[in-house]
C-alpha cells in the first residue's frame, strides 16, 4: 500500500492540480521508475548504441578536419545514429506514453494500492493497435502544427506566443485524448473528440497546467544533469591540461557516449512525467464535466441511509 491514496476524480483549480501532481510524483516516482527500467532495458542499450555512433561520427569529423582527412565515413556514422535515434524515439514514445497513462489509470482503479507491473503491460498489449494508430496520427498532426507554427512565427512576438500556445494546447489535447482512449476504451477518433471537448471547455486550465509542469520538469532535468555535466567538464579540462588527445582517446569516447545516453534516456523519462499531468488533468476535468464520482458518492450515502 502506498503512503496515502490521492483521489484523482475531483474538481481542482490549476494550483490544486499542480500540488496533486507533485504529491503523486513523490509517491509514485520510484514504483514507476521500476516499471520504466523493466520495459525500457532494450531501448537503453539501443540509446547507448546510437550515442556511440553519433559520438564517433562527431569526434571523427573533428579529427578529420584537423588533419585534412576524408570524413565521409563519419558522416555515415552520424546519419545512422540520427536515424536510429528517430526510430528509438518513436518506439519509446509509444511505450512510455502508454506506460504512464496506464500506470495512473491502474493507480486510480486500485485506490492507491501498488500498481502491478505485469498488469500495466497487459493493458498496453491489449490496446497496442489503437495506441500505435493514435501515436502515428498524433505525430502527423504535430508535423502540420509545426508547419503552421513556422508560418505564423514570422509575425513579430504575437506569432511566437501563438505558436507556443498551440504547442501547449496540442500537448494537452494529445494527453487528454490518450487517457480517454485507454480509460474509457474509446476508438481513436472518438478519443480525439473527447480530448478536444475537454480542451475547449477548460483551455486555460490545460495550458497553464502543462506550461508550469513543463518548466518545472525542465528545471529538474537540468539539476539532475548538473552532476554528470560537472564531472565531464572537469575530466575534459584535466585531459586537455595534461595533453590528452580527446579526439582519439577511447576513454573520452566512452565518457561522451555515456553522457549522451543519459541525456536521451532522461528525455524519454521526461515524456512519461509530462503524461502524468495530463492524466491528473483528465480525471479532474472529466469529473468537472460529468460529475460521475460525485453522483456515485451521493448514491452511496443514500444507500447507506
Amino acid at each position: 500500500m502506498l503512503k496515502k491514496y490521492i483521489p484523482l476524480k475531483q474538481q481542482r483549480d490549476v494550483g490544486e492540480i499542480i500540488t496533486t501532481y507533485f504529491d503523486f510524483f513523490k509517491q509514485n516516482f520510484k514504483p514507476f521508475l521500476n516499471i520504466f527500467i523493466s520495459y525500457n532495458g532494450i531501448f537503453i542499450l539501443g540509446f547507448l548504441g546510437v550515442s556511440y555512433l553519433m559520438v564517433t561520427g562527431f569526434v571523427g569529423i573533428l579529427s578529420s578536419n584537423t588533419i585534412g582527412a576524408d570524413s565521409s565515413i563519419y558522416n555515415i556514422y552520424i546519419a545512422l545514429g540520427a536515424l536510429g535515434f528517430l526510430f528509438l524515439f518513436l518506439l519509446t514514445a509509444i511505450l512510455n506514453y502508454s506506460l504512464a497513462a496506464v500506470y495512473i489509470i491502474q493507480y486510480e482503479e486500485n485506490k492507491g494500492k501498488e500498481v502491478v507491473k505485469r498488469k500495466v503491460w497487459e493493458v498496453v498489449k491489449d490496446n497496442l493497435g489503437k495506441i500505435i494508430l493514435f501515436i502515428v496520427l498524433m505525430m502527423l498532426m504535430y508535423l502540420v502544427l509545426v508547419v503552421i507554427g513556422v508560418i505564423i512565427s514570422f509575425i513579430p512576438l504575437l506569432g511566437t506566443l501563438a505558436y507556443y500556445l498551440m504547442i501547449l494546447g496540442f500537448t494537452s489535447w494529445s494527453g487528454l485524448s490518450f487517457m480517454a482512449l485507454i480509460n474509457d476504451n474509446r476508438e481513436v477518433t472518438d478519443a480525439f473528440g473527447e480530448g478536444w471537448k475537454l480542451l475547449k471547455l477548460y483551455f486555460w486550465k490545460c495550458v497553464l497546467s502543462n506550461l508550469i509542469i513543463s518548466i518545472l520538469l525542465s528545471l529538474l532535468m537540468m539539476v539532475v544533469l548538473i552532476i554528470p555535466g560537472v564531472l565531464i567538464s572537469v575530466y575534459a579540462f584535466h585531459s586537455l591540461d595534461s595533453g590528452v588527445d580527446l579526439a582519439n582517446s577511447a576513454l573520452a569516447n566512452v565518457v561522451w557516449t555515456i553522457a549522451l545516453s543519459i541525456v536521451l534516456i532522461l528525455y524519454t523519462l521526461n515524456q512519461s512525467m509530462l503524461q502524468f499531468i495530463n492524466g491528473i488533468l483528465y480525471y479532474s476535468l472529466h469529473e468537472e464535466t460529468y460529475n460521475e464520482a460525485t453522483r456515485e458518492r451521493i448514491d452511496q450515502i443514500g444507500a447507506s441511509e
